[in-house]
């Protein structure tokens, strides 16, 4: 059983990849964990609350929505964490 020598290798075209912009490259990374975004809306929302409050002199309201910021920023981390395990595994396989 010898065999010849291996068939030549054909060249394949290489792939063409466009550049992304800024927009294409956030629609695909919202895509991809969409709680991420979520949660920067919500501290982006509870902070402008909680700011809007100290300035009308609601104290009490103000603390409280700085601590709901806290929350929302934790949300956003965990979320972002997550994203980050769920694609590694992706990689893994």
């Amino acid at each position: 059983m010898a065999a010849g020598p291996p068939p030549p290798l054909e060249p394949r075209p290489l792939p063409v990849f466009r550049e992304e912009g800024f927009g294409d490259k956030f629609l695909r990374k919202t895509r991809e964990n969409p709680l991420v975004p979520l949660g920067c809306l919500c501290t982006v929302g509870v902070l402008t609350y909680g700011l809007i409050n100290f300035k009308r002199g609601n104290i009490r309201r103000s603390q409280q929505m700085m601590r709901a910021r806290i929350l929302a920023q934790g949300f956003t981390f965990a979320a972002l964490l997550g994203g980050m395990v769920v694609t590694a595994m992706k990689s893994r396989k």
